[in-house]
């Protein structure tokens, strides 16, 4: 794969905010940490921005629910790991028939749910077939073309589909695949009863949330006795919180903050990549953005290396697939920045004096914004910034899609699918791109679907379906007590199975 020379930086504050939009046996062994051997009574302070509205992961999404829950205190038969690699998690191990459709699961014995009882084939069935014919729960559209849920036995799983799906495994590692206990009526709101390393031990709301190690896990138990999530919304904050000693870990480090924590000497920081696409998304009917020449004008107006920069974070993206995600190809060449090809452009759309409007989420701030009225200004074309709420950004940009320009981050890992959908909000309707995604999906060999995601995402691009002004990274501050945190895709989930701290 080609990786680009700029490497990842730091995260600003906008990629903290997400848009709502064979045998793996547990836990690896505890590693020593650099100042001894792990605490196992050990209790984890960890800083995080977003909060979620409620735990229940089935019925919500977002990735601050997503971010804690997943593979600590609900697991699937598969998960993915910090490449975004499918790994076996609930499976001991799986098998995909030849042609694509059937999908045989073997699972760990002896494990259970916190509440105590053994799980068996038939609480994966029931999740699964409540997936499949229940609207209202995550991961339903996902499931449409499966066929049948099965359970030959109480540790074998046989899922069918109707036709051979790609991301159909990758699908299973989120919160469509997790497993839940047959007629549970615990409130998941507020409750849980995962099969997870860790349990709900409390949460106050607007303040922290905290996770205890559960010692009946069926695989390695966790070396951290306790997890508290400490929901810090200030980033200013928040490094003052690492900086007195109250954290052990932060999340989501603010750039122009982090030579602070640096000259500290007492935290080291970590920069990791993400799924981030930072989209400058273009209302594709409305005019004059129906017009591709006005699209690629705005597209090389911006000086992306010059934004990255003033954002202090990530790398600059020149198409909808991100390198953690199959299908990513450097597209760079597709859109050059050239302000003098962008006034020619405009001069041949008959768009050479042009005010456009940036509908964004207020939370964003007003780096992009500003890169942006400056770089456009320079083309002639006059940009009103419309900051705006997130319920009001929701209502007007993602389902009335009553907008000229939006920008938000897309943090979901695989959404190239949004522009097979001429229904998304990005009004982006090409049948030939919608035709190269639906044969990847269908594709049973995997390297055959990457090249043609690839194909796909360049057409979107070439077409300037949007702008994807950078793919962004994250910072984030670790003690020298905590070894084995994760450091790339933690604004999807933070995997604390492996985690240890060493005693003061």
């Amino acid at each position: 794969m080609f990786r680009r020379k700029r490497r990842l930086a730091i995260l600003s504050a906008l990629a903290a905010t997400a848009v709502i939009l064979s045998a793996c046996a547990g836990s690896p062994e505890p590693a020593e940490t650099s100042t001894g051997e792990p605490d196992l009574n050990a209790t984890l302070t960890v800083g995080l921005v977003l909060e979620p509205s409620n735990l229940d992961i089935r019925h919500t999404s977002g990735a601050a629910i997503e971010q804690i829950l997943v593979d600590n205190i609900y697991e699937g038969l598969v998960t993915r790991n910090q490449e975004n690699e499918i790994e076996p998690r609930l499976a001991s191990e799986y098998e995909v028939s030849e042609d694509g459709l059937t999908y045989t699961f073997t699972l760990n014995p002896d494990v259970t749910f916190h509440s105590g009882t053994a799980l068996t084939s038939a609480d994966v069935v029931a999740s699964y077939e409540a997936v499949r014919t229940d609207l209202t729960l995550q991961g339903n559209a996902e499931f449409a073309n499966v066929a049948s849920i099965t359970a030959p036995d109480a540790s074998t799983v046989v899922i069918t589909l109707t036709e051979p799906n790609q991301n159909f495994l990758f699908t299973l590692t989120g919160p469509a695949g997790l497993v839940f206990q047959t007629g549970d009526t615990t409130d998941l709101q507020t409750a849980e009863n995962g099969t997870g390393p860790f349990t709900l031990e409390k949460w106050s709301k607007g303040s922290t949330i905290t996770f205890a190690r559960y010692d009946a896990y069926w695989g390695e138990p966790a070396s951290l006795a306790e997890v508290v999530f400490e929901y810090i919304p200030d980033f200013t904050a928040g490094v003052n919180a690492v900086l007195d000693g109250s954290l052990d870990v932060l999340t989501a480090v603010d750039p122009n903050l982090a030579p602070q924590v640096e000259e500290s000497g007492d935290f080291t920081l970590t920069t990791g990549r993400t799924t981030d696409k930072a989209t400058l998304a273009f209302n594709n009917t409305k005019a004059p953005l129906d017009d591709a020449r006005v699209r690629e004008a705005l597209r090389i107006a911006i000086d992306h290396e010059g934004l990255v920069e003033a954002v202090g974070a990530g790398e600059t993206l020149y198409g909808p697939i991100p390198e953690l995600d199959p299908g990513f190809e450097d597209l760079s060449d597709v859109a050059p920045h050239d302000p003098e090809r962008a006034k020619e452009l405009l001069a041949e759309a008959g768009q050479e004096d042009l005010d456009l409007t940036l509908t964004i989420p207020s939370f964003y701030g007003t780096t992009v914004p500003q890169v942006l009225v400056s770089d456009f200004a320079k083309v002639g074309v006059t940009l009103k910034v419309d900051a705006v709420e997130f319920p009001t950004w929701l209502d007007d940009v993602y389902r009335n899609k009553d907008y000229e320009l939006s920008f938000v981050l897309h943090v979901e890992p695989r959404d190239f699918g949004n522009f097979a959908n001429p229904d998304y909000y990005f009004n982006y309707d090409n049948p030939e791109v919608q035709s190269l995604y639906a044969e990847a999906l269908a594709e049973v060999d995997e390297d055959a679907s990457t090249e043609l995601l690839a194909e796909a995402a360049r057409l979107v691009s070439e077409d300037h379906a949007a702008d994807w002004l950078y793919n962004g990274a994250t910072i984030t501050a670790v003690s020298p007590l905590v070894v084995g945190f994760p450091e790339d895709s933690i604004n999807s989930r933070i995997n604390l199975a492996g985690v240890t701290k060493a005693a003061e």
